[in-house]
């Protein structure tokens, strides 16, 4: 099954979206920082079949608007609620990893009637940390780009899944391959984050949720332990042997888990953190 693209207008800024079809309950998937729709694409053609499966490249990133005024956290939420909206997506099950996974936490809490679940792959209500804007933008200083083509950015990415997930992000233009956004923008969207926590918009999710981390992700044991304890009812599986991107290592194993909560779901039946 293949996917058709959509662009979503929200104050002027274009959301570009990969619509793989499917008559089923919809299922809408966030790419983390610096990510792309195309990150989702082997989950997606396995959902596809029993779902209406919709992966968005947030503003900023991918096909998206390259450069948005506006990278606050609730621009990110306006966008995912214009996405559902627009495309006409009832009640859909919100998933996201890492930052895109930030970003359907606080989707699911400021529109509390608006989704039927939550998928938080990697991601939780963090804690403030002033660092972690200039990490990430030194982190993205070691890109040797632009790369001479893919197949070293494959390299550099890691290889296997993951390296090919982060190198399909990049376009080819002028001689080489680059990354389909900009550093400081990446940074930009960090600010919030860097600032503060959101434990309290964690507290207040009402829909049934699944969180999947990574053995070896940044997610720290005890804020997974948190999670739990403010919000026991509350479904979550750690991953052996994955780490942050855990959508391009064990793509396998996340459907599974996504395949069975969406089912739960569609019975009915609140997903339980015991089973």
């Amino acid at each position: 099954m293949t996917w058709t693209e959509h662009t979503v207008v929200r104050e002027g800024v274009r959301i570009r979206c990969r619509d793989w079809g499917g008559s089923g309950p919809p299922v809408v998937l966030l790419h983390g920082l610096a990510g792309h729709a195309g990150e989702w694409d082997t989950l997606a053609g396995n959902l596809s079949p029993r779902y209406r499966v919709v992966a968005v490249d947030q503003r900023g990133h991918g096909a998206s608007e390259r450069r948005p005024r506006d990278v606050s956290r609730a621009a990110y939420v306006a966008d995912a609620v214009a996405v559902i909206g627009q495309l006409g997506l009832h009640r859909p099950v919100l998933a996201g990893q890492s930052l895109g996974g930030h970003t359907a936490l606080l989707t699911a809490s400021a529109h509390p009637d608006l989704l039927r679940g939550l998928v938080l792959v990697e991601a939780g209500p963090g804690r403030a940390d002033p660092n972690v804007p200039a990490e990430i933008g030194a982190w993205l200083d070691t890109w040797p780009t632009p790369f001479p083509s893919r197949r070293p950015a494959v390299e550099f990415f890691g290889g296997g899944g993951v390296g090919e997930g982060w190198a399909s992000g990049l376009e080819e233009r002028d001689g080489g391959w680059w990354p389909r956004f900009d550093r400081d923008v990446m940074v930009e969207a960090l600010t919030e984050n860097a600032r503060r926590s959101f434990w309290d918009e964690w507290a207040s999710i009402t829909c049934p949720t699944l969180v999947v981390l990574g053995q070896s992700g940044i997610v720290p044991a005890r804020e997974a332990e948190a999670m739990l304890q403010r919000r026991p009812e509350t479904m979550a599986l750690s991953i052996l042997g994955a780490g942050h991107d855990v959508h391009l290592e064990r793509p396998e194993v996340l459907h599974r888990l996504l395949q069975e909560f969406l089912g739960r779901l569609a019975d009915g039946e609140r997903p339980r953190p015991d089973e």
